[in-house]
């Protein structure tokens, strides 16, 4: 019996595999599936925090956090890898304080409301949005390092066709983000 688990134990070690790790902006089809894009040169860090700004009577505040080492599926398939991201949380409110919208009971990125960034490049981390009811809103954000304290917004949502058959019901089809190029975030 102790030779078993012996000759088991060593199975188990000989088999196990490093786990890779990359660049952060690595692409998934590059790199063999169980791997781990971390960010390395911690360029993520600085986008962590509250940011907020004001846009056509609106009060916008986004509340960003770091994930690492989150876990991606790939669709109909069993390939899949690490990558550390950016959580996007935001908080909508009219010119009087009223809520109208927020993300805060997302859950993972495939909620509606969810915004994860996907990848970062000369201080730029693109976003996908999934949109909210429906989709309506689906699309890219890109938040900019303008400086120490500032961030620039771009989102310009992506058309949804709806039909009663796709969007069946009375949803609410407002999108409440700001939909703008260069929109300043200060950090608070």
């Amino acid at each position: 019996m102790r030779n078993i688990l012996i000759i088991l134990g060593i199975f188990a070690v000989v088999s196990c595999k490093a786990q890779q790790t990359y660049p952060l902006n690595t692409f998934p089809d590059d790199v063999p599936s169980g791997s781990y894009m971390k960010d390395l040169a911690n360029e993520l860090a600085f986008f962590t925090g509250t940011w907020v700004a004001s846009f056509n009577g609106k009060n916008i505040t986004l509340i960003i956090t770091k994930q690492e080492h989150k876990m991606f599926k790939a669709p109909k398939s069993t390939d899949y890898h690490y990558q550390d991201i950016l959580n996007v949380r935001y908080i909508v409110k009219n010119s009087d304080g009223v809520l109208l919208q927020d993300n805060n009971n997302v859950q993972n990125e495939y909620d509606k409301n969810a915004i994860i960034s996907m990848y970062i490049n000369n201080n730029i981390v693109n976003f996908y949005y999934t949109g909210t009811h429906c989709g309506i809103g689906w699309g890219t954000i890109n938040l900019q390092k303008t400086n120490n304290t500032q961030i620039s917004w771009s989102y310009e949502p992506n058309v949804t066709v709806l039909t009663t058959k796709n969007c069946p019901g009375n949803p609410d089809l407002t999108i409440y983000l700001p939909e703008t190029k260069d929109l300043i975030f200060t950090k608070q």
